[in-house]
């Protein structure tokens, strides 16, 4: 696997040439940019082969008994991170017609030792998701207009005040985890960060 080490931008993980010599909490142009809402964001590893070969059989194939390592690499991802200040581990929902015919949702299988891990409950229930089609050969700008408006908050007493660790297998652009953002934070949340096992790397 290609782990996620420093240096890297201490908003979005975006990890930086191992030669940069950085100091302090540096940001990718992105993040310097305003483009990145989330308070942080932090991946195990990047996405690319070998990481691909376990990701694609626990998410589509069944292979469940991958999200033990999977969900230890994405605690080790938390390691420069006050985990104290998290009080609810949320994974990322899926549509009801996608957890019928996937019958799980990875985000769970890799919340739940999270959420043991760090010591806070995980919320399963305040927020839904309507059914799109796949987002996997989409552009950012398509991603950003599909993921618009597919979730709601349905348990907006939960939300209120919380700062809120969402939980992914894998980041591709963030869209998914800036719509859930924005929904949360008009919920009432106080700050919602993000999680995943792996995140796509492109040139920025």
């Amino acid at each position: 696997m290609n782990w996620i080490e420093w240096p890297y931008c201490m908003r979005c993980g975006y990890p930086f040439p191992s030669d940069l010599d950085l100091s302090g909490a540096p940001l990718c142009p992105n993040c310097a940019a305003g483009s990145n809402e989330l308070d942080w964001i932090r991946s195990a590893c990047v996405y690319d082969s070998a990481s691909r070969s376990a990701m694609l059989p626990f998410k589509h194939g069944g292979r469940i008994k991958y999200a033990r390592f999977m969900s230890r690499a994405m605690i080790w991802a938390l390691r420069d991170i006050d985990v104290a200040d998290i009080d609810v581990v949320m994974p990322v929902p899926l549509a009801s017609r996608r957890l019928f015919k996937r019958g799980y949702n990875q985000a769970t299988l890799l919340a739940r030792p999270i959420a043991r891990a760090i010591g806070v409950t995980m919320d399963l229930d305040s927020v839904r998701r309507k059914f799109r089609p796949d987002m996997g050969h989409k552009n950012a700008r398509q991603r950003i207009e599909n993921i618009h408006g597919v979730f709601s908050v349905v348990n907006p007493s939960k939300i209120r005040g919380c700062k809120i660790l969402l939980v992914d297998d894998v980041m591709t652009t963030g869209a998914t985890f800036q719509e859930l953002r924005r929904v949360l934070m008009r919920a009432g949340a106080s700050a919602v960060y993000g999680v995943t096992f792996c995140r796509v790397i492109r040139t920025i």
